[in-house]
């Protein structure tokens, strides 16, 4: 329910309302406008009684809300979120690049390919130290070795690190380290480790599942907004269908939809949805012509001596070359060159 106050409440009036909602057992969620103030509710099972509220004075009116999804869509908040990492804003009018390989390998390996991205155009270094993998035999990253490893790559890059907590055991580890946490489309619902990263309050970023409507996407955001975590990016990065010519369909109409339903940032992973070189960078200009926040990419200098995903890895001189494509799509749409520094 969203609790409008009239425009000339009085702070009594406000606390009065938000006293009522906590005696609800309830949690109240206080809304600036431009001309007055709303107070949305979240925490009920059932629908709320309106007449509750719009006795209580200085209340205008009292709307339920229908929508599962409250704090993620945009009833709750007026204007977009703009989450920020490591100096770079993700959201609004610019445009960010992930890039990096999928897994961290080598100390060498990492810097030389994290000098390589950033000298291209990349805002954000990504690197897999825990991997989820399909098969218990291949590759589970090098742990916590492989966030140091991503560390001293920042160090030397400056670049900010994005890469995957697998799970509450080891959420600790890579929270000391990582600027952006990404949670993996194989977590998406895994609503324990989404409230201990609620309670975090670092960046995060969200995957969609592998085959996870929106609304359920949007109500795993959900979790990590009611534990207080408002620095959200949700990540589109394929859904499966029937299709067998790439590892996922990428689902770009999910961007343009995100957007008008809930005022969270939406970046593309092209090279997790097509799973196929040749596809990635076209998929990637398509992300930026639709309007999507940022692509991430990964990028491998050997590809064919990759230890996990080398088949959609771009080389370093693709992604360059993917970059200023990029760039030239966000120019010509009137969003200047891609990312924004982050105002201090």
């Amino acid at each position: 329910m969203l609790i409008l106050m009239n425009p000339d409440h009085s702070k009594d009036d406000l606390e009065g309302v938000l006293e009522k909602v906590r005696a609800l057992k309830l949690k109240p969620h206080v809304i600036p406008g431009a001309t007055s103030v709303a107070v949305g509710i979240t925490g009920n099972s059932g629908a709320l009684d309106p007449r509750e509220f719009t006795m209580l004075p200085g209340v205008r009116d009292a709307v339920p809300v229908t929508k599962s999804y409250k704090l993620s869509g945009r009833d709750f908040k007026h204007g977009d979120t703009i989450v920020k990492v490591g100096g770079y804003e993700i959201g609004g009018n610019g445009f960010i690049a992930i890039a990096g390989p999928c897994a961290v390998e080598s100390e060498e390996q990492t810097i030389r390919i994290a000098k390589a991205v950033k000298a291209a155009g990349a805002h954000m270094l990504r690197g897999g130290a825990f991997k989820p993998r399909t098969s218990p035999y291949a590759f589970q990253g090098l742990g916590l070795e492989g966030i140091k490893i991503l560390a001293k790559a920042k160090k030397e890059t400056g670049l900010p690190i994005v890469t995957e907590v697998l799970d509450q055991r080891t959420l600790d580890q890579v929270a000391e380290y990582a600027d952006l946490l990404q949670v993996g489309a194989r977590n998406m619902q895994n609503f324990a480790l989404l409230k201990d990263l609620g309670r975090l309050k670092k960046p995060v970023m969200l995957k969609r599942g592998l085959s996870a409507t929106l609304d359920e996407w949007l109500m795993s955001a959900e979790y990590l907004l009611s534990e207080g975590n408002g620095q959200i990016v949700l990540c589109e990065r394929g859904v499966r269908t029937f299709s067998d010519h790439a590892r996922n369909t990428l689902d770009l109409t999910v961007v343009p939809a995100v957007k008008e339903l809930s005022h969270l940032p939406i970046i593309v992973d092209p090279s997790h949805a097509t799973g196929v070189r040749s596809r990635v960078a076209p998929m990637a200009r398509a992300a930026a012509a639709c309007g999507a926040h940022g692509i991430m990419v990964e990028v491998h200098d050997d590809p064919k001596r990759a230890l996990c995903d080398g088949a959609q890895a771009l080389s370093p001189e693709d992604f360059s070359s993917l970059m200023t494509d990029v760039n030239k799509i966000t120019t010509a749409l009137g969003r200047g060159p891609a990312a924004t520094r982050a105002k201090k």
